[in-house]
């Protein structure tokens, strides 16, 4: 990959999902309770809501200090949710209430916090719960965030560093205390940073000052967690924490834009892995470096078209060992394809940004022997110094040699490079090339019969390799010698002529045998990158014609058990339908017959939960016969892969990992196509049914409307001949025109539901708006008292005459059906900064808590209320009608007396400030 090209990974992880805005987390980070977070997020909320930016709170944990109190003074608060915990009144942060008050900024405090849960509840089964526990949908606090996050509102939140999930074992080993809440890193990783930060001198007298915690729990606190050695190291934990997720957010950038350089501002190490015997060494030599430098590090193995020492490697598995040695001790590993090693080192060092390479003397180029300065000219160390100035180098020492410094170069030529069959064939050639020369030269004085010599050299290296065409070209130098230079059958060379001739013939011959030789290297490799490019293309060909999750498992594992031979299985979350929901199945395996022992199981569910490799040969749960990889796609998992080889030490060769990632990530893009074609469809099924639906309402509703029409004008016309007739006449028709508003409801929810709500904009008089609704409700109010207090110097509001007085009917008949008689119904009109609030009090028994948000929902009747009864379609109306006008509505409970409260928000740009 070109370094200056956009990173297309990372560009896209900076795209916000189109049309959707997301949230932005800025998290403030300590090292330890006390050091100030809450405090710096309040101060900095304060100055963002001066800005006039919308600031609430939606919880804030002050632990009873005093100072905390106070920074929250002027912020609207977002009241708590009350949850009864084992008899015990608890109370949880709103996150339908933050939803529906959607500000632009909410502060969270607490962001590792564990949600309170009544007895018995899970998130998995909240769907059955009610009132205020129906809101609870996340056992976690950080999750709530997301789904705040997911919605477009930015959130200040705080955390302490021993709270983040890959660290709680460290801390655990100097504190002595296993934090239990906890987070995903990744969650820290997305966010902004701000540490906030004191020294622990200055902690620990605040601790004594009991300006952290209560004097009796201060006491316990400073002879435990917080001694300042346990302080100093928590402190350095999360500077560093913090320098590596603002480095990775740095190169995250850089690649989206394809800036240049390596911005060194932090140490990267880049360990470069060969097949030799020292190549452990050089991994936990690299490994040193990267704990010394506090720096993250990756081992790279770089395959070139020279395969003889790298296909011993692999045989013997050495290569396999080293990668895994370097997966096991925390590198990220990787393996690519370079013409050379000096260039595939220098490419990946761009792309990483590395800041210091890792890597063993070569030294063999120019040591040893002449022929090879002369071939290779530089070392490989000096290469990298002239193709990388900005890279730091590390060469660690080889190891000792037991053979002398003219056998080593050829030890490893001994098998493979110099085959005794290929250098068996090149003596036969030559040997008839000198047949053949003998011939010729019989039939007169030709001189140019060393070129014949050329044909063995090119197709001895073409087809053994560089070194067998080396030693053909030195063969055919000594049989023209030998046969052709006078005086013959010796290898004395008596003309200086001839001394020409055969060292021209040994430089062609070398030269021609080198390029064979690189054509030939260069040929093998380009069909090894080849038939992996195959075998991913016919995968990729695979998946692209299966559309059911059972057939796109089962290419997966039938796949990758060809590939590397070893058993495969794919297992996926039951259903919700199916027993024990959440778990894990076997969805397909290689062979079918496949069965999982319960720890393997569990290390699996522990593989999809983390999304982390999982099993044998992972630094997780290595005692499992299986290793567990994640499926992903759309940032979550989706299914786990398993892989077992009982006669191999490690389940998958590490040279055969990167494929089988590309296999993963792509089954992770076909089950998440799947998946989104399965919601389509069933998409497709519920629109049919809406349609369906809504014609039947609206075709029953217009046929109720005439028959109704017409006997509430009969009623109207009929004159009683007594009271008692009076009286059932007045009900019938009372009774009929209820009937009548059910039906226009229905309609209206018809029109809301398939869009078709047109709207005509003018200027309306709320007072006006107002008469009307109570003029046309006059026989359901009767003589109920209602007061009203509208302002005549109100200014006009732009919305639609209509759908404004449905709104208003619905909100008046509401109160007057969910309150005594005898009590009025208060319609207020208030004037605020923001716009203007129109509002309908009732006296009644109010909304159970936690229940404001739900009320606007179609065919809500909360148990236990007052808003039983009616069909539930009112407020509902209300609440489509409003939004079609650009309006906001809410429901609370009255401050000043027992009742609810319905406002229409309208803004400041919906006003007619210019009254005629």
């Amino acid at each position: 990959m070109n370094a200056m090209r956009p990173d297309p990974d990372a560009l896209l992880r900076t795209l916000a999902p189109e049309g959707k805005r997301r949230g932005r987390l800025k998290v403030f980070l300590g090292a330890a309770p006390g050091v100030g977070k809450t405090c710096e997020m309040l101060s900095e909320a304060a100055q963002r809501r001066e800005a006039g930016e919308d600031v609430v709170i939606g919880v804030i944990e002050t632990h009873g200090r005093a100072e905390t109190e106070a920074r929250m003074a002027g912020f609207e608060i977002i009241p708590r949710r009350a949850i009864d915990h084992h008899g015990q009144v608890l109370h949880e942060m709103d996150l339908d209430a933050i939803l529906a008050r959607h500000p632009a900024l909410v502060l969270i405090d607490e962001l590792a916090h564990t949600n309170v849960a009544p007895p018995g509840y899970s998130a998995s089964s909240a769907g059955g719960y009610s009132g205020n526990h129906a809101a609870i949908r996340h056992d976690k606090r950080w999750q709530d965030v997301e789904e705040v996050l997911d919605a477009g509102i930015d959130v200040f939140s705080t955390l302490n560093v021993q709270h983040l999930e890959s660290l709680t074992d460290l801390v655990a080993s100097f504190t002595r205390v296993r934090v239990r809440e906890t987070l995903p890193d990744r969650v820290l990783d997305a966010a902004e940073i701000e540490v906030v930060d004191i020294p622990p001198d200055e902690l620990i007298a605040r601790l004594k000052a009991g300006k952290v915690y209560v004097p009796q729990e201060a006491s316990r606190a400073l002879s435990h967690f917080f001694s300042k050695s346990n302080l100093s190291a928590l402190r350095e934990l999360a500077l560093r924490r913090a320098a590596r997720t603002v480095d990775a957010q740095m190169l995250d950038h850089l690649r989206a834009h394809a800036v240049a350089g390596t911005f060194g501002v932090g140490e990267r190490v880049l360990v470069a892995v060969g097949g030799g015997p020292a190549a452990d060494k050089v991994v936990r030599a690299g490994k040193r470096l990267a704990d010394s430098l506090a720096a993250p590090w990756a081992a790279v193995h770089v395959e070139t078209p020279h395969p003889a020492a790298h296909d011993e490697a692999l045989h013997d598995g050495a290569l396999t060992a080293t990668l895994h040695l370097a997966a096991q001790l925390g590198a990220q590993v990787m393996t690519v394809p370079a013409a050379n090693v000096a260039q595939g080192i220098t490419q990946i060092a761009g792309e990483l940004r590395a800041t210091v390479l890792v890597l063993g003397a070569s030294g063999r180029a120019g040591r040893w022997w002449p022929l090879g300065r002369a071939l290779k000219g530089r070392s490989l160390e000096q290469r990298l110094l002239a193709d990388t100035g900005d890279l730091a180098l590390h060469v660690v020492p080889a190891q000792q040699r037991t053979t002398s410094g003219l056998r080593a170069p050829f030890a490893g030529f001994q098998t493979g490079s110099l085959a005794l069959p290929g250098l068996l064939l090149s003596g036969l050639m030559v040997a008839a090339v000198t047949l053949l020369g003998t011939f010729i030269a019989s039939l007169g004085n030709i001189t140019n019969v060393a070129l014949l010599y050329l044909l063995p050299v090119l197709l001895a290296a073409s087809c053994f390799g560089l070194w067998t065409g080396i030693i053909t070209a030195l063969t055919s130098l000594l049989a023209y010698n030998f046969f052709f230079i006078p005086p013959l059958h010796t290898l004395t060379i008596a003309d200086p002529q001839n001394i020409i001739t055969a060292v021209v013939l040994l430089a062609v011959a070398l030269a021609v045998s080198h390029m064979a030789g690189r054509l030939r290297d260069t040929a093998q490799f380009s069909r090894a990158s080849a038939a992996r490019s195959q075998t991913l293309a016919g995968f990729a060909r695979r998946l692209t014609g299966q559309s059911a999750t059972g057939r796109i498992a089962a290419v997966l594992c039938e796949e990758s058990a060809s590939l590397l031979g070893t058993r495969t299985v794919l297992l996926m979350p039951n259903p919700g339908g199916l027993p024990n929901p959440g778990g894990l199945h076997i969805l397909a395996a290689s062979p079918p017959e496949i069965t999982l022992p319960p720890l393997d199981h569990v290390v699996a569910q522990w593989a999809l939960d983390n999304r982390r490799p999982a099993g044998r040969g992972s630094d997780t749960l290595g005692a499992a016969e299986w290793l567990f990889l994640p499926v992903e796609a759309g940032g979550r998992a989706l299914a786990v892969f398993g892989v077992a080889n009982p006669d191999a030490g490690q389940p998958v060769r590490a040279d055969l990992l990167p494929l089988l990632t590309s296999f993963l990530d792509q089954t992770g893009l076909a089950l998440d196509r799947a998946r989104l074609e399965a919601e389509q469809a069933q998409m497709k099924r519920l629109e049919e049914r809406d349609a369906l639906r809504a014609a039947l309402l609206s075709s029953v509703s217009h046929d109720l409307r005439t028959p109704l029409t017409a006997v509430i004008g009969l009623l109207g016309d009929l004159v009683p001949a007594s009271a008692e007739q009076d009286k059932v006449l007045t009900m019938a028709r009372a009774e009929a025109e209820r009937l009548q508003r059910f039906v226009a409801n229905l309609l209206d929810m018809v029109r809301i539901e398939t869009g078709a709500v047109e709207l005509h904009i003018e200027p309306v008089d709320l007072a006006e708006a107002v008469t009307s609704a109570i003029h046309d409700l006059r026989r359901l109010l009767g003589s109920r008292p209602l007061h009203i207090a509208i302002a005549p110097d109100l200014p006009l509001v732009r919305l639609d005459a209509r759908l404004l007085h449905h709104c208003l009917i619905n909100l008046i008949q509401n109160a007057a059906q969910y309150s005594p008689p005898d009590r009025p119904i208060t319609l207020v009109a208030r004037r605020l900064p923001q716009g203007l609030d129109l509002c309908v009090l009732d006296e009644g028994e109010g909304l159970p808590a936690g229940t404001e948000t739900m009320v606007f929902e179609r065919f809500t009747r909360l148990e236990g209320s007052d808003r039983q009864g009616g069909t539930g379609l009112g407020l509902a109306i209300v609440k489509g009608f409003a939004q079609a006008m650009g309006l906001r509505v809410s429901a609370a409970n009255r401050d000043d007396r027992k009742g609810a409260c319905f406002t229409l928000h309208m803004a400041e740009t919906q006003l007619w400030e210019d009254r005629p």
